[in-house]
């Protein structure tokens, strides 16, 4: 996958979840703060990083940097997915399918905030397994990651897309 140049773009930000973790050490027990945030240009680029730190907002700002790191590209068909598609990390599973004009996104955390992010506007999905933000943010990415439209398909196949559609 190519790298995607990140202040090429204009890019927004958004924290999808901040906790308080720590570290039991023989002096006691070490707080610090972990953070998950998404980036995105609202025309098809969409990122998602962790950070971890003593303070909030250097957690944050880790986390922003690791994101526009992770960019990637989501293939788009008008304002929703090509087709319907189940990302899958840990013990998360995201299933995402297509919607007609005017239905809206319809997910919640995580995913919402990504596909928002990513400027899908029109998508249903459905949250099968874990519930952890990390999990769902990642099973969100990978089943975007691995979306194709009609185009790209019938070019891997070596035919045309009248053909491949039927």
């Amino acid at each position: 996958m190519e790298r995607i140049d990140p202040k090429s773009l204009d890019l927004t930000e958004k924290v999808i979840v901040v906790k308080r973790v720590s570290k039991t050490r023989k002096g006691g027990r070490d707080a610090s703060f972990s953070a998950l945030t998404a980036v995105g240009d609202g025309k098809g680029h969409v990122g998602v990083g962790l950070g971890k730190a003593k303070e909030v907002v250097e957690a944050i700002r880790k986390a922003n940097e690791d994101a526009k790191k992770n960019l990637i590209t989501v293939p788009m068909v008008e304002t929703s997915i090509p087709h319907l598609i189940i990302g899958t990390s840990g013990a998360g599973r995201v299933l995402m399918k297509p919607a007609s004009l005017g239905t809206g996104v319809i997910a919640g955390g995580a995913v919402r905030a990504i596909l928002e992010l990513a400027g899908v506007r029109d998508v249903l999905t459905k949250s099968l397994g874990s519930s952890n933000a990390m999990n769902m943010a990642q099973a969100t990415l990978e089943g975007l990651k691995s979306l194709r439209t009609a185009e790209q398909v019938a070019k891997l196949r070596g035919v045309s897309v009248e053909q491949l559609l039927g």
